[in-house]
């Protein structure tokens, strides 16, 4: 039976002192503390081990972006271990693929990093109610170790996959653009990205999520005089310039778009504001930080052009907008003929993806890409992070019956 891991160890785990006949994956030893718990990275990973083993492997070895290091070698010595796979490390990405000479290529993608622990590490599980609660469960740890299952079975020697396949476990993921390590790949080692389609197994609740919304973040200034707050009439308050475009944004209405079949809703909303000098000054300078989620049907351009429009007033008043940040989505490409046989074969109409991933970076190179993971995407980021149980087996399941090239 499978029991807490603050009891016995999980069935197919090896004991501490690496021995035991039930040694398939080893879990992590006992070190430095993090989080609730005290744990350190796996010393093996066995990717034939059952996916839940294999989530709880990855999800107690700690793995906060900047820091996946130890596990992305436990990957890599994992993936080299099966003897069917040419591997490459590019940083702590590690990235293998087969070379069966087959007419089609399937990309499989996934990120090791997590958020910081909230206290959540090492995993728990609560059999009763068939949750697995920990930091990293739904994003991504579950889909990393579908992943390494189907890594298991198509990556060994006289296995015979329908499509050649390519597996990217890469870091940085959840930090800014600049540090992502499928960015990194994309730029040191294209080749390895290329396919008829990627497939991220990014917490979708077992549902097919197709292309993604683009992510802008501006700034909007307003600058004032400074005076005493005694005599406020000698001044001009630079956070009470940000009351009309506070205003601007609640009244905003949000536009949808259905794209392929995928309806899309955009969102534009404040997500932070700073100002103010001292209790007894008038602030001659404030801020309002912004965050716009729009449709793959616009670009860049079109985004920013649009926050610049919907604040146009405060502009035209003095306030400047500087744009920090902005990525562009991802069509679905549910008409391309890999997506629309990947959305056939595992029988789940597609929906769209509400948030940035990774697709994006694919899309920019011409392949169709869908999201399709057993997390949550509701409880990425929680504290109470967990993943059903009953999630893990049915995704495995459908991504091996899809690459083997029969029926879910």
């Amino acid at each position: 039976m499978v029991r807490d891991r603050t009891g016995e160890h999980l069935a197919g785990w090896t004991a501490r002192d690496g021995t035991g006949p039930l040694a398939r994956c080893v879990g992590p030893a006992r070190g430095a503390p993090v989080g609730s718990g005290v744990v350190s990275a796996p010393t093996a990973l066995d990717p034939t081990a059952d996916v839940l083993s294999l989530t709880r492997a990855l999800v107690d070895a700690p793995s906060v972006s900047g820091s996946e290091g130890p596990l992305a070698d436990a990957v890599e010595a994992a993936l080299r271990a099966l003897g069917g796979l040419e591997v490459e490390r590019v940083g702590d990405a590690v990235l293998a693929r087969t070379g069966l000479g087959l007419p089609t290529r399937v990309v499989l993608a996934g990120h090791l990093d997590t958020v910081p622990i909230a206290g959540n590490v090492p995993s728990r599980l609560d059999e009763d109610a068939g949750l697995l609660y920990g930091c990293g469960t739904s994003d991504m740890k579950a889909g990393d170790a579908v992943m390494l299952r189907l890594a298991g079975r198509f990556g060994v020697p006289g296995a015979r996959p329908a499509h050649d396949l390519t597996f990217v476990f890469y870091d940085n993921e959840e930090v800014e653009s600049a540090r992502n390590g499928l960015g990194r790949v994309a730029r040191e080692r294209r080749g390895w990205l290329y396919g008829d389609l990627a497939v991220l197994l990014e917490p979708t609740d077992g549902e097919i999520e197709a292309g993604c919304q683009g992510t802008l973040r501006a700034r909007l200034e307003t600058t004032g005089r400074r005076a005493h707050s005694a005599r406020s009439w000698l001044g001009v308050n630079a956070v009470h310039a940000l009351a009309g475009p506070l205003a601007t944004l609640a009244a905003y209405r949000a536009r949808e778009v259905e794209i392929d079949g995928c309806r899309y809703r955009e969102g534009l909303n404040a997500v932070g504001i700073s100002g103010g000098v001292a209790g007894n000054v008038i602030p001659d300078e404030a801020a309002l930080t912004v965050n716009f989620r729009y449709a793959p049907d616009r670009d860049e351009d079109a985004a920013e052009a649009h926050v610049r429009e919907v604040f146009a007033e405060a502009i035209a008043t003095g306030a400047t907008l500087t744009v920090t940040d902005n990525a562009g989505g991802a069509l679905p490409g549910l008409a391309e003929p890999a997506a629309a046989a990947f959305v056939a074969a595992v029988g789940r109409p597609a929906r769209a993806k509400l948030g940035w991933t990774d697709v994006a970076r694919f899309a920019a190179f011409g392949i169709p890409a869908v999201n399709y993971g057993p997390g949550d995407p509701q409880l990425a980021h929680t504290r109470d992070e967990h993943v059903r149980v009953d999630r893990l087996q049915p995704a495995e399941d459908a991504l091996a019956a899809y690459l083997s090239g029969s029926t879910a």
